[in-house]
Parts: C-alpha cells; sequence; structure tokens
C-alpha cells in the first residue's frame, strides 16, 4: 500500500522547521540598596505599616502584628491652629542657642503679652523682666553694642569683634583697672584682638575710632595684657577655639598690605616691600624703630625700586607719621640696598636701583 507523499511549500515549510532563535539578554548584577521592612506573616510590598507615636508601636496594618516597640516620635510637640494664634503666639519652647559671651545659664522663663487688648500679662512681662534679668547681663550687652559698633566702622571681621568682647568681659571686673572708664577698657580690648587674630591695628588708628586719648589706650593695654597673662586662660571666643591667651606685637609686615591697599600700589610692591620688610628684621637694619615706620620706609624704597615712586609726604599722611621719620629710616635701608634687594628683580628687569630715592 503506497501513500502519497504531500509536501508544504518551501517557504512554510522552512519555518516551521527553523523557529527564531529565542534571544537571552541579562542584565548586569546590581545589589539592591534598599532596606524594606515588612511584615514576616503577610508580606505585603508595599508594607502596609501603622505608626502609633501614642505608645510607641510600630503595627501592621493587615494582621496587627507588632513590628516595633519603641520608635521615636519625631513630630513636633504642639499644634497650631488658626483660631489659637491670638497675639502672634510662638509655640517653640527651645530658646535660642546659649551665648558664651553673658553670664549666668540664660534660662529664664518668658511671660507672654497675653491676649490682645489685655494689660495684664504686659505688667506681668514688665514684672518679671525687672526681677530676672541681671544688671549685668544689660551692661555686657550695652558695652558689646558700642564694641561691635565701633569694629564695624572700620570693617573690622567678625572674629575681632568676639574676641574683644571676649577680652573686655574677662577683665570689666578687676581691681587693677579701677578708676579706668570704659571707653578706654573697650578700646583696649579692640586693639589686643585686633592682635590675636592677625589684623593689626595702630594706637593712632584705634584711637581715632574710639576717640580715646593715645596715651590712655597704652596705659590700659599694658594693665589688660598683664590681666590675661596671669589668667593663662583661652579667649573661648567663638570661631577661636580654645587656645591660651599670647602676647602678640605687631609687625611691619602686618601693616604693609593695608598702607600700600591705601596708596594704590600694586600688589608687587607689597610683596617687595614685605620682603624687604624681612631682610631688615634679619639683618637688624632698624631695629628699635617703630611699626609703623619702618612700614612706611621699605614703602617708599619698594615703591621707587619698582617704578610706581610715591613721595614721603603721601606716604606719612596715610601711614600716620612724618615725612622726616620715612627719610630717616629710608636713609638705613638705602646704606644696606645691596643686602635687602633681590637680584632676581634686577635680572629680571622688574626693578631698578636707579629708581630709588635719593638720599
Amino acid at each position: 500500500m503506497a501513500f502519497a507523499s504531500t509536501a508544504l511549500p518551501i517557504g512554510i515549510s522552512t519555518a516551521f522547521s527553523q523557529p527564531a532563535p529565542s534571544v537571552n539578554v541579562q542584565s548586569a548584577f546590581q545589589r539592591n540598596l534598599n532596606v524594606h521592612l515588612i511584615c514576616p506573616d503577610c508580606k505585603e510590598i508595599p508594607p502596609n505599616l501603622v505608626e502609633n507615636f501614642s505608645d510607641g508601636d510600630m503595627v501592621c496594618g493587615s494582621c496587627g502584628l507588632v513590628l516595633g516597640d519603641r520608635i521615636i516620635d519625631t513630630r513636633s510637640e504642639w499644634r497650631t491652629f488658626a483660631n489659637d494664634d491670638q497675639g502672634n503666639d510662638d509655640p517653640s519652647r527651645v530658646g535660642e542657642a546659649l551665648n558664651p559671651l553673658l553670664d549666668g545659664n540664660q534660662l529664664d522663663t518668658m511671660i507672654s503679652y497675653g491676649a490682645p487688648g489685655s494689660n495684664v500679662g504686659r505688667e506681668l512681662n514688665r514684672a518679671q523682666n525687672k526681677a530676672v534679668h541681671d544688671k549685668k547681663d544689660n551692661e555686657l550687652q550695652a558695652a558689646y553694642a558700642k564694641i561691635s559698633q565701633m569694629c564695624e566702622r572700620y570693617s573690622l571681621p567678625r572674629v575681632v569683634q568676639d574676641t574683644a568682647k571676649d577680652i573686655y568681659k574677662k577683665v570689666k571686673d578687676n581691681r587693677k583697672l579701677k578708676g579706668k572708664s570704659q571707653e578706654s577698657i573697650e578700646a583696649a580690648a579692640i586693639f589686643i584682638a585686633c592682635r590675636q587674630s592677625g589684623v593689626g591695628r595702630t594706637f593712632k588708628e584705634i584711637c581715632l575710632l574710639t576717640s580715646v586719648p593715645k596715651k590712655e589706650i597704652g596705659k590700659v593695654f599694658k594693665i589688660i595684657d598683664g590681666i590675661l597673662l596671669e589668667l593663662g586662660t583661652p579667649t573661648n571666643a567663638p570661631g577661636q577655639g580654645d587656645r591660651e591667651y599670647q602676647a602678640v606685637g605687631t609687625n611691619a609686615e602686618d601693616l604693609l598690605n593695608r598702607f600700600c591697599s591705601h596708596l594704590g600700589l600694586s600688589s608687587q610692591v607689597a610683596s617687595g616691600a614685605q620682603y624687604i620688610a624681612r631682610r631688615a628684621a634679619k639683618e637688624g637694619i632698624l631695629a628699635g624703630r617703630s611699626p609703623i615706620s619702618i612700614a612706611a620706609a621699605t614703602i617708599y624704597m619698594a615703591a621707587g625700586l619698582f617704578g610706581e615712586g610715591r613721595s614721603a609726604s603721601k606716604i606719612a599722611e596715610r601711614a600716620g607719621v612724618s615725612d622726616g621719620t620715612i627719610k630717616t629710616s629710608y636713609k638705613f635701608l638705602w646704606e644696606a640696598r645691596e643686602k635687602l634687594v633681590d637680584p632676581q628683580w634686577i635680572e629680571s628687569k622688574k626693578a631698578s636701583l636707579s629708581g630709588l630715592p635719593k638720599v
């Protein structure tokens, strides 16, 4: 018995006999760093968890299983409603941060003014302020306000203000300052704070700033400097850290940049004047002279050396010394010019000895 062969078309038979290969795309391995808290009984994703802050429990909302019994309530402890906001009440019970520059624990209770139109709260607030507030704190705050005002007048940084306030607080009740005016103590505190912060100011500048005589500032400065050295305690000024007080003097390099800026000189002249001042201090050429005289003389020399000469009278006006003092100090610098001038300045033709002022 013979069977007839029924052949399918080539295209159809090929399509059935050779199925398309399946593409297996494997994604790169990635660690799942997400931490999910799910109920071990329900295993619902996403989990149906309910936080019961009144009892401190975390409960599964589907089966009631307690998953945590020591949760922390991170919400605020008060509720504010529009109808209860009378007199702009502040529900905060935290208060401001402690100020290390004030005495006391600063944990006083404040009484609000009460509802609008009622004088009872206002009278209670006034009576409580008179009974609780310390007069020392009021005096300190008044002195701090004057120190801040004077420092801001000269655009001194905030660290100078804080250091001056801390120094004033430490020495204001010392017996050695008995009979000294409050203004002179504040001026001396600012002067010492400028030295400690690396922004030195001269006695004459502090005198112009505070309207206190120069001699009085000098006397009070010596007394306060001795008191702080005896105490030997950290400054505790905000931003200063716990470093002990050390007597720091003002050198010419602390004044050069500011004087050059006031005279409109370039940074090249300022850096050259600092180099000359360092070399002069190392060689002992201007030993015994004031930092202002040294700074003015080095500027007078460096400005002529780099072709930006300024007259001695103009420098004297900005530095606060006489032009005769500048010329006298410059004479010693000119005689030792070979030791003070960097040879690279001459080789690179940035400076020329012929530009130096004549003695």
